[in-house]
């Protein structure tokens, strides 16, 4: 009986294995063109057909969803950083500041507030009145008393000629105003007139002020800076003597950009008021100046405007002042100067005060 169950499985075995071997056959050549080895003998459809079952965890090929990819790849702010350009906004920064006026552009503007009201065009100072508004000066000296020193040292050259120029000027109508009106002996009458500032007693060297928090005098200021640090004869003058013939006081401060043009004009107006120069042709004799002898200033314009071409028959302080001088007069008086014979005297000098009340 097992003889016969034994056989009977044999023969449903081989029966069976008859009739399926195609189909097992076709299994096996199927899934061969799914391998990576021959992708080229599966049609497009059979591939589809029987990969996408197989391999539902691959990630999606790039070409389905570039713009998906793209995003999740590069970050939104790095698309946007290259649109930022910082050093373009830090240029335009500086703009707005440069704009701003500087300290010493402020203390010309208060300097020209109180010369602009109290001086007039012949540069006469109303002193009767300053006298009552004293406190407007004391300000703006104030500031002088406190300007930086930090600030100063930052100035360009032509500004800190201005500021001494302004300061020297201010500080001599104080010192005037502190002693008015003038006091005069007798005795000194007979060398000065009573209202001349001879009668103020150290005028030039014993009043003392403080400037960037330093003690000066008139002198101390002319003898440092107007005669060693700036070599400008013009400066001589643009300073305020205070009296009738000396340079007449501007009614306005001197300040950049037009230092160098109130300057020359401070020349022109030193001319045409007759004080600086005086040429007699009939006399043959030129007049100059007491400003320009050499216990004044004289020798102060060798060093630039010293020559040994022309005005040979004058001393080298006066040929100097000369040659100054025809930078700013006619044709017909520059060649009488150059070409002439002629005997230079010096003006007997006013010491009277410079003040509209008489």
């Amino acid at each position: 009986m097992h003889r016969n169950i034994i056989l009977a499985a044999a023969l449903t075995a081989i029966m069976l294995t008859g009739m399926g071997c195609e189909k097992e056959q076709v299994k096996v050549v199927i899934p061969s063109p799914v391998t990576v080895t021959e992708p080229q003998q599966v049609s497009p459809g059979q591939t589809i057909e029987k990969m996408e079952p197989n391999l539902p965890q691959m990630p999606p090929e790039p070409s389905q969803k570039p713009a998906e990819i793209a995003q999740e790849v590069t970050p939104e702010p790095n698309v946007q950083e290259p649109k930022a350009q910082p050093p373009e906004v830090n240029e335009t920064q500086p703009q707005p500041v440069s704009t701003k006026p500087g300290p010493e552009e402020k203390l010309c503007d208060r300097c020209t507030e109180i010369l602009g009201t109290y001086v007039d065009s012949r540069g006469m100072v109303n002193y009767s009145i300053l006298s009552r508004k004293k406190l407007e000066l004391l300000h703006v000296l104030d500031i002088f008393r406190d300007f930086s020193r930090k600030e100063y040292k930052l100035m360009p050259r032509e500004d800190k000629l201005a500021f001494w120029i302004n300061g020297y000027n201010l500080e001599l109508i104080k010192i005037i105003l502190d002693n008015y009106p003038i006091q005069s002996s007798r005795i000194l009458r007979l060398f000065w007139p009573p209202n001349s500032i001879q009668h103020i007693k150290g005028l030039w060297d014993q009043h003392k002020f403080i400037i960037m928090d330093e003690e000066f005098t008139l002198r101390e200021i002319n003898e440092r800076f107007f005669k060693k640090e700036f070599d400008d004869p013009r400066l001589f003058l643009a300073i305020n003597y205070g009296t009738i013939s000396g340079p007449p006081l501007r009614n306005e401060a001197y300040c950049e950009p037009t230092l160098s043009q109130q300057l020359d004009d401070q020349v022109r107006r030193f001319i045409a008021n007759g004080r600086a120069i005086k040429i007699e042709r009939e006399n043959a004799i030129v007049y100059l100046s007491a400003v320009f002898n050499d216990n004044w200033y004289g020798q102060q314009f060798i060093a630039k405007y010293g020559t040994d071409l022309k005005f040979k028959d004058q001393v080298p302080s006066v040929r100097a002042v000369l040659n100054f001088l025809t930078n700013y007069l006619p044709a017909r008086d520059v060649n009488f100067l150059e070409t002439g014979n002629y005997t230079v005297k010096f003006m007997r000098y006013d010491w009277t005060l410079n003040d509209i009340s008489g």
